[in-house]
């Protein structure tokens, strides 16, 4: 039996949101839109983290590949299956982190879900003034 990554999962969520998307209704596709797009941020941080475990990249290294600055990687990875478990209570996976992940990996340990991992929402930008200056 193959059990599909997550990675896998999130592609195909994403290729199911697209497939619905109507064009000729605005109003219709955003929502659709903005679900592929969380669906694709999803798949890209969960193939970062199998890059950190399969390949034993860096940090560094996963967050050029995939086109982020270093210090966007570790938030991102706090919110994977993969490394969920293995972030700081700051919510960012770290060197040390993977490292851990790595030796558990190679002892055949699962971790447990952190709390934070299984109530995540996808990050969203929020504005730091409530008023223009």
């Amino acid at each position: 039996m193959t059990t599909e990554s997550p990675a896998s999962r999130a592609l195909a969520q994403a290729r199911r949101a697209l497939d619905n998307i109507d064009t000729e209704n605005p109003t219709d596709a955003l929502p659709q839109l903005r679900e592929a797009v969380e669906r694709l941020t999803d798949a890209i941080d969960e193939t970062m983290a199998a890059l950190l475990l399969e390949e034993q990249s860096s940090l560094r290294a996963a967050g050029t590949l995939a086109g982020l600055s270093e210090n966007a990687v570790g938030p991102r990875l706090a919110r994977t299956q993969l490394l969920g478990a293995y972030a700081t209570p700051e919510g960012r996976v770290t060197a040390r982190g993977v490292e851990r992940a790595l030796y558990d990996k190679e002892l055949g340990r699962k971790p447990e879900p952190s709390p934070q991992q299984t109530e995540q929402q996808p990050m969203r930008f929020k504005p730091r003034r409530s008023k223009p200056s």
